[in-house]
């Protein structure tokens, strides 16, 4: 086990690297050709599961609420609990545990990889920047791809549920959007799809750093990927809570 100085060491280098990574990922914007790639990386492998999340989220929610509400004779107000809840919360998290189930061991194993290699040590022997070249572009597609995954999961949801209101016969398209529209706060949901922005930095950060820390052969790497989802999906969970809080006292 571990003591506390040497996990007080490993949290100190992990806030350095972070802070040196998302130096990296701002300097990306400035060299655009090398974000495609990296962000169609993100986006293209998590699709089909953003597609299965958002069908589910939107149909399982619409089930269970509109169980609950129709015992209390208030199933009219199933459209607006469903937007807030896959608006505010479900889609954003969804998204974010997504990219760091997948992209997150992906980065892991694809630096770790490099590293065990050499090639990572022979682009430092040539003068190159592997934060500049290979951590910058590849947290700037995390913190680009996580937020359009959750506005595709989130669209998905509304429109299953959507169709199962529709199954019932309770509802059209202009009383669903209505009513769905109610009791949004446009400050609460664009706060909700910018937190997925820290998401897709922690995300980056995590399995970049990981794979670059590993070592052995190819179990390193394989390890590197694991720790890369561990690691992703914990600083997600823990980051959600914490911007929940700040959102709820700012807005």
């Amino acid at each position: 086990m571990p003591n506390l100085s040497t996990i007080l060491a490993g949290t100190g280098e992990f806030v350095h690297f972070a802070g040196r990574s998302l130096a990296a990922a701002l300097g990306s914007f400035l060299r655009p050709t090398l974000l495609p790639r990296q962000v169609h990386a993100v986006l293209v492998g998590a699709l089909p599961l953003g597609l299965a999340a958002g069908i589910a989220l939107g149909a399982v929610v619409w089930m269970h609420t509109h169980a609950m509400l129709a015992r209390t004779g208030t199933a009219e107000y199933l459209p607006t609990i469903l937007a807030v809840s896959v608006l505010l919360e479900l889609a954003p998290i969804g998204a974010g545990l997504i990219v760091a189930a997948r992209t997150g061991s992906q980065l892991g194993a694809e630096l770790g990889a490099m590293r065990i290699t050499e090639q990572i040590d022979a682009l430092e022997m040539l003068g190159i920047s592997t934060m500049r070249e290979l951590i910058g572009p590849r947290v700037l597609a995390c913190m680009i791809g996580v937020p359009l995954l959750h506005v595709f999961i989130a669209t998905l949801a509304l429109l299953s549920g959507f169709a199962a209101e529709s199954l019932v016969g309770h509802s059209n398209w202009l009383a669903y959007q209505s009513a769905c529209l109610k009791e949004l706060d446009a400050r609460e949901v664009l706060a909700a799809g910018l937190k997925t922005i820290v998401f897709g930095f922690l995300i980056g950060t995590s399995g970049c750093y990981r794979g670059l820390k590993v070592e052995g052969g190819t179990e390193g790497v394989g390890q590197a990927a694991t720790s890369a989802v561990v690691l992703s999906c914990l600083l997600v969970l823990a980051a959600d809570v914490g911007l929940v809080g700040v959102i709820r006292i700012v807005v």
